[in-house]
């Protein structure tokens, strides 16, 4: 089993930039596809972007060029460095895993984190 808790959400101007970091616990971690999703108020859950066991990449067209997402297998983490943000990149931000193929749907995500907020101010 897998638990994840995400950090270093708050308010950010227009046009600045926020690194968002997932915490994992679980000897697994490293095999798992791992993913960032938001959600804002109203609306639907939405896939940001996901990095799978060897590195590749997977990004939503609104944040391609913007966002990027890493992980440190050694450290358990994975991380979104966001730039050029927008009002509307307000959402609270979830970090998810799943242990099998990839997805951009958050039903096929297993491993959830709580959810930490992300505030454009413009």
């Amino acid at each position: 089993q897998v638990q994840l808790v995400e950090s270093g959400g708050g308010l950010v101007q227009a046009g600045g930039s926020a690194r968002l970091s997932c915490a994992a616990s679980g000897r697994a971690f490293s095999t798992l596809r791992t993913a960032w999703f938001r959600q804002a108020p109203g609306k639907e859950r939405e896939f940001v972007a996901a990095i799978n066991w060897s590195g590749s990449t997977d990004y939503v067209d609104s944040v391609k060029g913007r966002f990027t997402i890493s992980r440190d297998n050694a450290k358990n983490t994975v991380d979104l460095q966001m730039k050029s943000l927008k009002a509307e990149d307000t959402a609270i931000y979830y970090c998810a895993a799943h242990p099998s193929v990839a997805s951009r749907k958050p039903s096929e995500y297993v491993y959830w984190g709580q959810g930490t907020q992300v505030t454009v101010s413009s």
